[in-house]
Order: structure tokens, then C-alpha cells, then sequence
């Protein structure tokens, strides 16, 4: 990327965004806990060298911002369209509210990503998370995708997800690396293991990750995965999922 350097150093949220937006392709070092970075932005290439702080690239419509480092909470909080790439872990609720775009996470991801995520037509949004989740993933999911690796984990028993995923999910897809043997799910979804054709419909997200990551997306794609979708009988689908 060909652009300006900006340093965070003594600045708060609302002069980096305002150096951002006026340099349009930026390096932003020494990025500290700043708030709300990128939020809004439409055409805008950011690199971020440290840790941000809440709300990265919310409500973000179309920029493109990577992170040499760790994220904290709301990632993608509402995002609309653009591509967010975390090359560390990430804080809680992820994605929330998310309606388009991408967000891909090198390592863990905290409590509730993807909660509240919606689609309407061509907007699918996705999360993929190359390590673990924490509990609540898929909360109130109304659309999207959003698929979670396992890698890097400690010990090969230990879950993907945490405690309670999918809890009133109504839409949307979720693809859990392994056979999930010992995760529970609500009575509202169906999890059963990934076909063919759904790992088909993953292929292009997995050579994304594996491009910006390093790794082979054909031995991600060879492994077993569960899929979860929500049953097809809930009574709130229609309210919240726009096909």
C-alpha cells in the first residue's frame, strides 16, 4: 500500500479518523486503544500497526482496514460493506449487527461475535475466525456466514466454540471446523456435518483466509466440518431475513 504514515501517538479517535480521511491510503502506527477507527468509511486502505480499540471500522462501507496486531470489542459493529483483517485476536460482539462486507480473524474471537447478523439480496456478510470463539457465537444470527477454523488450539479436544452457540438463531449459515461432538445446540437449529456442496459454497472464503494468513485451503476444505442452520419451522424468520 502507497500512502501516508500517521502516527496515533497523543491523538484521540476523532483526529486520527479526520488524518485518515484526508490521506485516503494510510499506515497508522502506534495505535493504542483509540475508538471508533474507521468507522463510517467508504473507499479509505488502512494498515494499523497496534491495538485499536473499540468499534473498529464500525458502520464501515467499503474501506478495506487491516491490523498487524490485536483488536479489541464491537469489531465490524454494523458494517456494511468493505473488508476488516485482524492479524491477532479480537474482543467481544464482533461483528454486531453486521449487514455486508468481510472480517477475518487470525486468532480467537471473544463472547457473541456475529450476534444479530443479518443479509438482504447480494449482501451476505461473513466471519471467519482462524482460531476459537467464545460463547454466545451466532446469537440471534438472521443471515450471513459465519465459519470458525480451530486452529492453534491447545489441545484437540478443546472446543471451537464456547458455551451456548446459535441461541436464537433464525438465518444465516455456520461452518465449526471438526465433528462438534460436544458442543450444545438449541433446539431451534439443526447441526449435522457439512456436504460437499456446503463446503463448496466456503471455498472462496478459506482461499481468502489462507492468502491473507498463510496455510493450504485444500486441507482446510479436506477436513470434517458441521454446518448449522436454523429450523426452517421458526416463526421469526420472515421478521428478520430479507430472502
Amino acid at each position: 500500500m502507497d500512502g501516508k504514515t500517521i502516527s496515533a501517538k497523543g491523538l484521540d479517535s476523532r483526529a486520527i479518523n479526520d488524518a485518515i480521511r484526508e490521506a485516503g491510503n494510510c499506515l497508522l502506527t502506534d495505535c493504542l486503544g483509540q475508538r471508533f477507527l474507521g468507522a463510517g468509511m467508504a473507499t479509505e486502505d488502512i494498515t494499523i500497526e497496534g491495538i485499536p480499540g473499540n468499534a473498529l471500522g464500525a458502520y464501515c462501507n467499503g474501506a478495506r482496514i487491516t491490523v498487524h496486531g490485536s483488536a479489541q470489542d464491537a469489531v465490524g459493529d454494523t458494517m456494511n460493506d468493505g473488508e476488516i483483517v485482524v492479524h491477532g485476536s479480537i474482543g467481544d460482539a464482533a461483528g454486531y449487527a453486521m449487514r455486508g462486507g468481510k472480517i477475518f480473524v487470525r486468532g480467537n474471537a471473544g463472547y457473541r461475535a456475529g450476534i444479530h447478523m443479518k443479509e438482504y439480496k447480494e449482501k451476505v456478510p461473513l466471519i471467519v475466525i482462524g482460531g476459537c470463539a467464545g460463547s454466545f457465537l451466532g446469537e440471534y444470527q438472521a443471515g450471513g456466514v459465519i465459519v470458525v477454523l480451530g486452529l492453534g488450539r491447545d489441545a484437540a479436544d478443546t472446543p471451537v466454540v464456547g458455551d451456548f452457540p446459535c441461541t436464537g438463531m433464525h438465518g444465516g449459515r455456520m461452518f465449526l471446523r471438526g465433528d462438534c461432538g460436544g458442543i450444545v445446540f438449541p433446539p431451534q437449529v439443526t447441526a449435522r456435518a457439512a456436504t460437499a456442496e456446503d463446503m463448496a459454497s466456503i471455498r472462496e472464503p478459506l482461499e481468502e483466509f489462507a492468502a491473507l494468513f498463510g496455510g493450504d485451503a485444500d486441507e482446510l476444505l479436506a477436513s470434517d466440518f458441521t454446518v448449522v442452520t436454523p429450523d426452517s419451522r421458526n416463526p421469526y424468520q420472515r421478521m428478520y431475513v430479507g430472502n
